[in-house]
């Protein structure tokens, strides 16, 4: 099978890369073949993430169910990645699962391929804070620990009361909703960002999220058209999917009619 290096990430940890599949033309069935011709006049491709350990003390950590096959000299370990106690409250503030696999030795590892999008994000000695259910594998020393939000934040800014934290040295695996150049990644100095909408995928430690309103009165918020507003202060980045409530309104059976309409008449929330 041909494939296309669409990202990587290169660290003395290893290497991380995603795969794109040239075309799927292989199919003997014909309802098959009408829906990968659809899918492929759409741009889309199959994508799978490959990770290349160096030596036998290399180490990488997947989510349950991402593995798809590998080779080399090669060991799958579970643990609840520091403890029962610690992997039942990641599991429940967090969303990750309760064990962690990880995969240790040197060899070559292919994650389960998808249409959806990956991006590789290098950290180090640093954080990042991404929506649940989000990271799909880890290579380095990565820890994966819950981030409280604020309670009026938690209530209705969309992300919940907890989000992912991925700290440490590596190269952390995210699943998008959206490819990797459509997502803006926003510089904030010691100023503000504010979305209408829960599309923020992730912000680095030093970016602190909380909910404001729109407008200095509640009256004013009231009758703007934005009411509250997700709100990014700090030093740090903020990436951004503009895209995703589009994708999100395709999905529906109404969504192209409501994208047809004038802007101000749709909420941008996903």
């Amino acid at each position: 099978m041909k494939f296309d290096v669409i990202d990587k990430q290169s660290t003395p940890f290893g290497l991380a890369e995603v795969l794109q599949v040239k075309q799927l033309a292989g199919s003997s069935d014909a309802r098959s073949a009408e829906q990968l011709f659809f899918v492929s006049q759409a741009g889309m491709r199959m994508k799978m993430v490959k990770l290349t350990l160096p030596n036998a003390n290399s180490r990488v950590r997947v989510e349950p169910g991402a593995l798809y096959y590998m080779s080399g000299d090669l060991e799958i370990k579970a643990s609840t990645g520091g403890g029962i106690l610690r992997g039942l409250a990641r599991r429940v503030t967090s969303g990750e699962s309760l064990f962690v696999n990880e995969i240790h030795g040197k060899g070559e590892i292919y994650l389960e391929p998808t249409f959806g999008h990956f991006i590789l994000i290098n950290i180090e000695d640093d954080a990042i804070i991404v929506d649940k259910s989000l990271f799909y594998a880890g290579l380095g020393n990565l820890d994966i620990s819950a981030s409280m939000n604020r309670a009026a934040a938690g209530l209705v800014g969309g992300e919940g009361f907890f989000q992912t934290k991925i700290s440490g040295t590596g190269v952390a695996v995210l699943f998008s909703p959206v490819p990797m150049n459509e997502i803006q990644q926003i510089e904030i100095r010691n100023n503000k960002l504010s979305v209408d909408g829960n599309f923020a995928l992730l912000r680095t430690g030093g970016v602190d999220f909380s909910v404001e309103k729109s407008s200095k009165s509640w009256v004013a918020t009231s009758v703007s058209g934005e009411g509250l507003l997700q709100t990014f202060k700090g030093n740090g980045q903020v990436w951004i999917a503009p895209t995703q409530g589009v994708y999100n309104k395709l999905a529906t059976p109404n969504g192209l009619m409501e994208l047809a309409g004038p802007p101000g008449a749709r909420s941008t929330n996903t």
